[in-house]
């Protein structure tokens, strides 16, 4: 009886069959770890990139808008061309929802009469409750050498005589896909600056229309 124990153990000892199986087993959480992983940090940089390029679009669609009145050269701009830009900035983003989990910052950056940088005005949309970076509406409306423009220290952006640069700050809180387990809470920033392409009425500034304006001071994602 123990001699075919015996036998039997050896014969089990020896058997490999199962043995891909048993290894297979011990890597797969090693595996699905790293990509699930992957997965994360692929969705985190599409989502960045995108928002980069709505920046971008927004800015350069910024530079665009208005529409001449009594046959002037000059565009005017009203709060309707600045809530449908903004409209449109949603459409692009798409799944992202970008109202419901960021903000959307435009800024009119001019020259004031004393010739410095100024925000001559700025408008919001989103429920995150995120400051303009650079300084809010009327920023140095007077004779301030502080403010110097807007962009990063050192390589801030100005606008010219005359002229106006349209600037798109664009705040996102990023939705992991497999909730805090690989990333923890990252908030994202894009942003993005474009000379107006034609002539524009700054005297007007953002002419009233009826529209609500989407001042920075209230936090609304309806649009």
């Amino acid at each position: 009886m123990i001699t075919v124990f015996t036998e039997k153990m050896k014969k089990l000892l020896a058997e490999k069959s199962g043995l891909a199986f048993i290894e297979f087993a011990y890597s797969l959480p090693i595996f699905l770890g790293i990509g699930m992983y992957g997965s994360e940090i692929a969705n985190l940089t599409l989502q960045k990139t995108a928002l980069a390029q709505v920046a971008v679009s927004l800015s350069d669609n910024a530079s665009r808008m208005g529409s001449t009145v009594n046959d002037d050269i000059s565009k005017t701009i009203y709060e309707g061309d600045v809530r449908q830009l903004i409209a449109g900035a949603v459409i692009q983003a798409g799944s992202l929802k970008i109202l419901e989990n960021g903000r959307i910052i435009v800024s009119s950056l001019e020259v004031n009469a004393n010739g410095k940088q100024k925000i001559a005005w700025q408008r919001c949309k989103g429920k995150a409750v995120v400051p303009p970076k650079y300084g809010s509406q009327g920023k140095n409306g007077s004779d301030d050498s502080s403010f110097v423009g807007m962009g990063r220290p050192g390589n801030e952006i100005q606008a010219l005589a005359g002229d106006a640069v349209m600037y798109v700050e664009i705040t996102y809180d990023y939705q992991p896909l497999f909730g805090d387990m690989f990333i923890k809470s990252t908030r994202l920033f894009e942003e993005a600056a474009y000379n107006v392409r034609d002539s524009r009425d700054l005297a007007s500034g953002l002419r009233s229309d009826g529209n609500d304006p989407a001042l920075c001071s209230k936090y609304n994602a309806n649009i």
